[in-house]
Parts: C-alpha cells; structure tokens; sequence
C-alpha cells in the first residue's frame, strides 16, 4: 500500500522573518510523501520574494496569495490548493518536530475510524526558553477532564509507530468520540492537528463569517462532531508564544469570546440529544462564555456592552461572587470605575 499523500497547509501574513524556518520544519520530515502549501493572506513584507527566492524552483512547495482577508479564508485558500489523502495544519510561526507526520500518519492507520488526530506541543518563548508539554496549560477545558473521561480507549504509542519509540517513551495514543466534552470548550491546537481528506469534505473547511481570534475552535468541533477522532499524547511541534502578533494575543479577546459563543449556541440547541453531558455541565459553560465576554468587555473599557452578558451569566448561574462583582463593577459610574479594576486585576493576578 502506497504511503498517503500529507499536504502541509501554513497561512501567513507578513511573517517573512520566521516562515522559511516553518516551512523547512515540514519540508524536513522522516515521512517523505509531503508537499507544503503557503497561503499568503496579501502579505506587505518580503513573503513574496522569499518565496520566489528560496522555494520557486521546489516541486514540494506551491504558494498561493490572495488579498488580505484573514486566516481563516487564506486557511481555506490553502485547503482548496491541498492534494493530499490528509492535510497537516500549521502556523507559519511554528515548527514541526522532523517525525510529526511520520507519526500522525501512523496513527491514523492504526484508528482508521478516526478522521483527526492532534497532539500536544512545546511552547517556545522570545527568549528560547522551551516549556514541554504546554497544551494541557494552554486549553482550560483539560482541567474539567482527565484523558481517560475524555477518549474511550487508548494504546501505546510505542505499539503504533515501533521506530519511534525512543521518542514517544511511554505516552500513548488515545481515540473515540468526544463531541460531548468539546462543547465545553477547544482540546485541539490547529498546529499539531492532521484531517482526512474524507472527514475534511464533511466539515468543508473554516466558517469565514468568524474574523480574526477563536475560529480554529468551530472547526475543530465540526470535524468531531462527524465522527471519532485520535490523540497523540506527545509533542510533535514547536509552538511560538509570546509574539505581538500571536492570534492569543490580549488584544483579540473580545473577538474570541464573541465568536466562542457563536459557536457553542447553536450547537448546543441542535445537537443537545447528541451531548452526552448533564444539564449543569451546559449551564456552567453557557454562563462562563457569558462571563469570559462580559469581563473581556469591560477590560476593553466597554462597560456598557459588558453588562448584559455579565447578567445573563448571572441568570444562568446565580450566586457567582466574581460575576456579581464584575457586574456592578460595570454600573458604576466612569470616575468610580478605574480604582476598582485596579484592584480586581491585582484579585486575579493580572
């Protein structure tokens, strides 16, 4: 049996100063069978000549550009110009390890039910510093969860990919269905993640009505919703943190707390049958997506749009004293309001 085509899809935008690193980490695999495709979202920098420069006569890398629009449209840019049986995901300011592909394929061999595999990652400050294993860290919604309550089954990574086992040590490969705890809140980084070709003609790529922060978690809860998926409990990839132009960065929360509840609403009024959640669990994150709006919100100095989602979060769960005190944070009036935030961000340590 021929080895699966992997098409490695990276978006950018004006990173000219850390792509071709990105690019020569996937370029770079032990699993061969790869091309990667750029998808350059109207760059103003050296991106183009770049391109032109080092990669125009390399049959491996193909580069399409389009007006800026956002990652999410160049992401389905990407997706479009993809050939391969499965496609990697990767922002252009991160850095697969050189055997990702070569496990993640294997892995979705071995779970062939499975339409997505992801892993966990190394997160890379400015400095150099590298702190192992950030994932867990990273996505809040693996402290309601342990691995266990997440997937039904799980084996040895070892087992799957045998070669690599001085890598994977004793971590293993976890698989099955997990709709029900991913509307609680995302599990997947979209840079360690890998789709099916078949799963990925399900979901039909990135919703571009959603701008700029948090869209990767629609994706993400589209394609479980189709169907089981896999985990590598390992590091596959180096994750930059701490860039300014990072799609966490502070700046952008409002935009990720308003698209998280676009996204979880109406899932969770279609799909409630489906959720194998109990009616606590769905109040809690109805009222803590509230709550995360409302508090980034005021943070942005919009107090009065922050007030009716901190009250709503109130209706939902009552008797939350951080809520409640954020709320009448929000009614009173401007020359009472900065004292106050100061010392509600010296509460929460921020």
């Amino acid at each position: 049996m021929a080895d699966p085509f992997v098409s490695v899809v990276i978006p950018t935008y004006n990173r000219a100063y850390c792509l071709a690193e990105t690019i020569d980490s996937a370029l770079g695999q032990t699993y061969k069978n790869v091309e990667v495709v750029v998808a350059d979202d109207g760059s103003t920098d050296e991106t183009e000549s770049m391109m032109g420069q080092r990669y125009g006569n390399n049959p491996r890398v193909r580069y399409a550009r389009q007006p800026n629009s956002g990652t999410n449209i160049a992401r389905n840019l990407g997706l479009r110009t993809a050939r391969g049986d499965m496609i990697a995901l990767l922002d252009s300011d991160d850095i697969f390890l050189p055997w990702k592909v070569e496990l993640q394929v294997a892995c979705l061999q071995a779970v062939p039910d499975a339409g997505m595999i992801w892993s966990d990652m190394d997160a890379l400050d400015p400095s150099g510093h590298i702190e192992p294993l950030f994932l867990r860290r990273g996505y809040s919604n693996y402290q309601r969860f342990t691995t266990q309550q997440i997937f039904a089954s799980s084996r040895p990574l070892s087992a799957v990919v045998p070669g690599l086992a001085a890598q994977v040590g004793s971590a293993r490969l976890y698989h099955g269905d997990i709709f029900g705890p991913m509307v609680m809140g995302n599990l997947v980084h979209t840079s360690t993640s890998m789709i099916r070709r078949e799963r990925l003609e399900k979901v039909r790529g990135f919703d571009e009505s959603l701008q700029r922060s948090g869209v990767d978690f629609d994706f993400h809860l589209r394609t479980c919703r189709e169907g089981p998926v896999a985990f590598a409990d390992v590091a596959t990839i180096r994750y930059r943190i701490g860039g300014t132009d990072a799609m966490s960065h502070p700046a952008r929360r409002v935009r990720m707390a308003e698209n998280f509840i676009r996204t979880i609403r109406p899932v969770i009024e279609r799909d409630r049958d489906r959720i194998a959640l109990p009616e606590r669990m769905i109040n809690e994150v109805l009222a803590e997506a509230e709550l995360f709006l409302g508090e980034s919100l005021l943070d942005n100095n919009e107090h009065r749009r922050a007030l009716p989602h901190l009250a709503k979060s109130l209706r939902i769960r009552p008797w939350q004293p951080r809520t409640a005190r954020l709320l009448a944070l929000a009614c009173l009036p401007p020359q009472a309001k900065e004292p106050l935030r100061r010392a509600f961000r010296r509460l929460r340590g921020r």
